[in-house]
C-alpha cells in the first residue's frame, strides 16, 4: 500500500522526466548466422543517471522488460530473448524489494529461423528510472531480409494466429485492404484527410471553446472549495494565518507574507497543471481519461481513500517529506520560505486533496483543450488560497469560523460516500471497454441506490463509524442533507426499469447496457464500424452521422441521455441518416494490428479503439469526444462538425443543416 501511494505522490518528478529527451534509446539490428538462422540483436543506449529493469519479474517491483514477436513472414522464434549484458543488483527502497537493472547499455538478441523473404515485426515495453522519477520504455522492432535458404518454414500455431483471424474477418469487412498496410490505408479514399473541407462549414468556435475553459475553471473552483472544508485543511487555516501575523510585529509584513503563502499554493499547482498540459497536451490527456486500465487503478484508489475517509485507517505521506519541508523553511528566508512553507500544505492535505485533484484531471482531459488542466488548477488553488488572503486582511473574522470538532469527521465521511459512488463511474468505464459485464446499468444504479440510501441514514445518526460522536439531535442542516440523498436514491429507482434518469446520465453505463428496458425511444447505431456504415451509406443514398464516442466519455452519455431521447433527434437518427458509433477506447484487439504513419511518425494501431482514435485524428483533425461529424458515403463533410451541447434544438439544426447539404449535392 505504502509503495503505491509513495508511486502515486512521484507523479510529479516523473512528468518532468517525461518532457525530456528519453534517456534510454534503442538500436535494431540483424545478423546473419547460417543460411536458416538470423540474430536479432536489440541494443539499448543509457543516460547517465537512468537505468532500465532486467526481464526479471519481482513481486510489487518494477515493471519488467517484455519483448514481443508478432506478424512474423517466413520467420520463426529460436527459444528466448537471451540478454547479453551483465546487470546490476540493488536494494530498492522505492519498490521495497531487490531489483536487477542496466547502466549505461544493455544488449538482447533473438534468434530466427528463416526462409526467402522474411519480415521480423514486434515491439519492447519496460520501465527506466533513476533517481527522482520513472518512465515507461518502448519501441517497435521492424526487420526484414532474404534468406538464403528459400525451404519455408514451419508454422507453429503461435505464428498463425493473427493470420487466420486475418481470413476468418475478411469477409465481415467491406474494405480488409484498410487492414493490411499503412501504404494501403494511406491510399483508401474512406480514411482521406478531409479536414480543410470541414473547416470550410466550421463558423468561430471561440466562443464554445471559453465556454468549456469556463467550465473547467468553474469545476476547479468547486474541487478547491470541497477540499476547503476537509479535516486535512480546515484546521490549518487559523494557525497559518496567526503564524504569519504573530511571527512578525509589523502587521502589514505578516499580511503581505499571507498574501505570498496564498500566491504560493496558486503557484504550486497552477505549475502542475503547466507541466501536465505542456507534456501530453489534449490527445493523449483524452486517451488516459479513457483508458481502461487507468480507470482500474483509479477506482481502485478512490474505494482506498473512501475505507480511509470511514475511518478504517490514515493515510499519509511519508513524515520524511513533510519534515524536510519545514527543515527547508526554517533554513531560509523570504519568498523562497512561504513556498517551502506552501509545499508542506501540499504533501500534508494529500490525504484529502488527492482524489479531488485527480477527478478533476480526469474530468478536464476528456475537453480536449490544451489548457484545460491548467485551468482547473488555477481554479482549484484560487479556492484553496484565497482564505489564508482573507482572513489575515480581516484577522477578527477567524473568531468567527467554526472551531474543528465532529462536525470535520462528518464532511470526511460524506467525501467517502462520494468517493465510492464516483469510484463506480471509472470501474465502468474498464468494464465497458473490456467487454466484462459485470457492471451494467441496473447493477450500477442499485448500488448508487444503496450508497445514497446508506448516505441519508448517515446523516440521521442512523450509522456510526469510529471517529463519530453519538448524534444526539439531527440539525436542520443535517436533516435537509439526508432528504437529499434519500430523494435521490428514490429518483433513481425507476433507473431499474430502463428511465433515462439524465441527472446521472454523465456517470452510469449507457441504457443498451440494461438488460430489462420498458423504455422505448431509444437510439441505437446502425453501425460501429465504420466500413460496414460507409458501404450502406452507399446503398442506401442516405447521409451518414459519425459518432466518435468513449465508454469513459461522461459528455458522450449526457448528449446520449439530454439529447438523442428527444423525439424529433430520435426520429433523425433512426430513419433518415445512418448513424455510425465509433468507440475509441474499446479494447477489442483487431485481427491484425495496422501500421500507419502520421505527420511522419509510425504508428501500430492494435485495438478497434486505436483504429478508430486514429481515424478521428488522421481524416478530421480532432481528438475530444462526444465528436459529430455528418459526411457523404464518400467520406466527404457535409455540414460542420459538432461537440457537446445538450440543447437538443442546436442538434436538431445541426442535423438538419446538413441533410439539406447532402440533397443539394446529390
Amino acid at each position: 500500500m505504502k509503495r503505491f501511494f509513495l508511486t502515486v505522490c512521484s507523479i510529479c518528478m516523473a512528468l518532468l522526466a517525461f518532457a525530456q529527451e528519453t534517456p534510454i534509446k534503442w538500436q535494431f539490428t540483424q545478423q546473419t548466422i547460417d543460411e536458416q538462422t538470423v540474430e536479432v540483436q536489440m541494443n539499448a543506449t543509457i543516460d547517465n543517471g537512468w537505468h532500465l529493469y532486467t526481464m526479471d519479474v519481482v513481486e510489487d517491483g518494477p515493471v519488467p522488460l517484455e519483448f514481443t514477436f508478432e506478424n512474423l513472414k517466413n520467420a520463426k522464434p529460436i527459444g528466448k530473448v537471451q540478454a547479453k549484458s551483465t546487470s546490476h543488483e540493488m536494494f530498492d527502497n522505492m519498490f521495497e524489494a531487490t531489483v536487477r537493472f542496466y547502466e549505461k547499455s544493455a544488449k538482447f538478441v533473438q534468434r530466427f529461423q528463416v526462409s526467402g523473404d522474411y519480415e521480423i515485426n514486434g515491439y519492447l515495453r519496460g520501465q527506466g528510472c533513476n533517481d527522482q522519477a520513472c518512465m515507461p520504455v518502448k519501441a517497435e522492432i521492424r526487420l526484414k531480409g532474404t534468406a538464403k535458404s528459400k525451404t519455408p518454414v514451419a508454422v507453429t500455431p503461435e505464428n498463425e494466429t493473427t493470420e487466420e483471424l486475418a481470413e476468418t474477418t475478411a469477409t465481415d469487412s467491406v474494405d480488409t485492404t484498410v487492414a493490411e498496410n499503412v501504404s494501403e490505408v494511406s491510399e483508401n479514399d474512406l480514411y482521406r484527410p478531409v479536414i480543410e473541407e470541414l473547416k470550410a462549414y466550421e463558423n468561430d468556435g471561440s466562443t464554445e471553446k471559453k465556454r468549456s475553459l469556463l467550465y473547467v475553471f468553474l469545476m476547479g473552483i468547486l474541487g478547491g472549495l470541497v477540499a476547503l472544508v476537509t479535516p486535512c485543511v480546515w484546521p490549518i487555516i487559523p494557525m497559518t494565518v496567526s503564524f504569519f501575523l504573530k511571527r512578525s510585529g509589523d502587521k502589514r509584513k505578516g499580511r503581505r507574507d499571507a498574501m505570498l503563502y496564498g500566491i504560493s499554493i496558486i503557484v504550486i499547482y497552477l505549475s502542475l497543471g503547466l507541466i501536465i498540459t505542456a507534456i501530453f497536451g489534449p490527445s493523449a490527456l483524452n486517451g488516459l481519461a479513457t483508458n481502461a486500465v487507468f480507470n482500474i487503478i483509479f477506482f481502485l484508489l478512490l474505494v482506498v481513500f473512501a475505507i480511509s475517509f470511514f475511518g478504517a485507517f490514515e493515510l499519509t505521506l511519508p513524515a520524511s517529506w513533510s519534515n524536510k519541508m519545514d527543515e527547508k523553511a526554517e533554513s531560509t528566508t523570504g519568498f523562497l520560505s512561504i513556498l517551502f512553507m506552501a509545499f508542506t500544505l501540499v504533501l500534508v492535505s494529500f490525504s484529502c486533496t488527492g482524489p479531488i485533484i485527480g477527478t478533476l484531471l480526469v474530468e478536464v482531459a476528456t475537453t480536449g483543450e490544451w489548457l484545460a488542466p491548467a485551468i482547473g488548477m488555477l481554479g482549484f488553488a484560487l479556492a484553496l488560497a484565497i482564505p489564508f488572503s482573507l482572513f489575515a486582511f480581516f484577522p477578527t473574522m477567524l473568531q468567527n469560523m467554526p472551531k474543528s470538532g465532529g462536525w470535520l469527521n462528518t464532511v470526511k465521511v460524506v467525501l467517502g460516500f462520494l468517493e465510492l459512488a464516483l469510484s463506480l463511474k471509472f470501474l465502468s468505464v474498464a468494464d465497458l471497454a473490456y467487454g466484462w459485464h459485470i457492471l451494467d446499468r441496473e447493477v450500477f444504479v442499485s448500488l448508487w441506490i444503496v450508497i445514497f440510501t446508506m448516505l441519508g441514514l448517515y446523516l440521521l445518526g442512523k450509522i456510526r463509524f469510529p471517529h463519530d460522536d453519538e448524534v444526539q439531535t439531527v440539525s436542520v442542516t443535517r436533516f435537509s442533507l439526508a432528504l437529499i440523498s434519500i430523494a435521490f436514491a428514490v429518483y433513481m429507482i425507476p433507473g431499474l426499469w430502463g428511465a433515462p434518469l439524465k441527472a446521472i446520465s454523465a456517470f452510469a453505463p449507457p441504457l443498451n447496457t440494461q438488460d430489462f428496458n420498458l423504455y422505448e425511444n431509444e437510439v441505437h447505431p446502425d453501425y460501429t464500424d465504420y466500413e460496414l456504415g460507409m458501404a450502406a451509406a452507399r446503398q442506401s443514398g442516405k447521409p451518414v452521422v459519425i459518432d466518435f464516442s468513449g465508454y469513459g466519455c461522461v459528455n458522450c452519455r449526457k448528449m446520449e441521455a439530454a439529447v438523442w431521447t428527444d423525439n424529433t433527434v430520435a426520429d433523425i437518427l433512426n430513419d433518415d441518416v445512418i448513424l455510425i458509433s465509433l468507440m475509441v477506447d474499446d479494447k477489442t484487439p483487431l485481427p491484425k494490428p495496422i501500421e500507419v504513419s502520421d505527420n511522419g511518425q509510425v504508428y501500430v494501431l492494435r485495438t478497434i479503439g486505436d483504429k478508430n482514435s486514429y481515424l478521428q485524428s488522421h481524416k478530421f483533425g480532432a481528438n475530444a469526444q462526444p465528436f459529430y461529424v455528418m459526411v457523404d458515403a464518400e467520406g466527404n463533410p457535409i455540414n460542420k462538425s459538432q461537440a457537446f451541447n445538450e440543447d437538443p434544438s442546436v442538434f436538431i439544426e445541426y442535423l438538419n443543416d446538413g441533410i439539406d447539404n447532402f440533397k443539394i449535392k446529390e
